[in-house]
């Protein structure tokens, strides 16, 4: 890349672009078309508790706002253990967790095989009770699946164990192309079939992943005033490898 390429890339502001969190937004193959029929049938579950598992920037944040959105549950997202000194109270969140469900109130709570620790196995189990016993919806997102979570206490890892799974896998190619070409809508960018195609075959499968291509093509095509190109694509890739590294 050029000095002079480089140098108006620099002056290019990385504005933050908002993520699109409603139903409409969510984009459905058969990587997750299990999940978000499960999530479109609430109220009429088979179970009061389900555990959504997916790898990292599959969707779980997304589907898991549409619920939330749907059901007007209470959300709560329970730091990993190494952040814990730098959120809020465990025990204060424990309590409006608890709080919701007795007034029958849905619940979410994300990531909790990560952030387990800092809830506690105890309170978590408090809140599965209450769920039950006062037949309020509870959904919990987590990367692993519930066999898999380090659970000591065994009356709490015989009732995950129990529990409904709903997964998310890596998204198919055509889910990606599909994903692009939205992406890009967003941002008022057309682009070339055969640049979409280029980008699903050279990203990982997932969300996060297309956005951050997406966000990278984007800056380039601003920095350098040129239209959406293969030559460009290519370079926010190498780009982004780079960083990675």
């Amino acid at each position: 890349m050029n000095a002079s390429v480089q140098r108006a890339r620099q002056l290019v502001l990385d504005l933050p672009h908002r993520a699109a969190l409603g139903r409409e937004d969510f984009l459905v193959s058969r990587s997750n078309a299990a999940a978000v029929a499960m999530i479109d049938r609430w109220p009429d579950w088979p179970h009061p508790i389900l555990v959504l598992v997916g790898p990292q920037g599959a969707g779980k944040t997304h589907l898991a706002h549409v619920w939330r959105t749907r059901s007007r549950a209470l959300m709560l997202s329970p730091p990993a253990p190494a952040s814990a000194s730098q959120s809020g109270d465990p025990d204060a969140a424990d309590a409006l967790a608890a709080g919701a469900l007795k007034g029958g109130r849905p619940l979410v709570i994300e990531d909790i095989d990560r952030g387990l620790a800092t809830l506690g196995e105890r309170s978590l189990f408090h809140l599965l009770n209450l769920a039950r016993e006062r037949g309020a919806h509870m959904l919990m997102t987590a990367r692993r699946m519930p066999a898999a979570w380090d659970v000591a206490l065994a009356d709490l890892a015989s009732r995950l164990r129990a529990l409904p799974v709903l997964r998310i896998d890596i998204a198919d190619e055509m889910l990606m192309r599909t994903m692009l070409v939205k992406l890009f809508a967003d941002r008022q960018l057309m682009v070339e079939p055969h640049v979409i195609d280029y980008l699903a075959r050279h990203i990982t499968g997932s969300p996060a992943s297309a956005i951050r291509v997406v966000a990278a093509v984007d800056r380039a095509a601003l920095a350098v005033k040129r239209k959406v190109s293969l030559g460009l694509a290519r370079e926010a890739l190498a780009e982004l490898a780079e960083k990675a590294e």
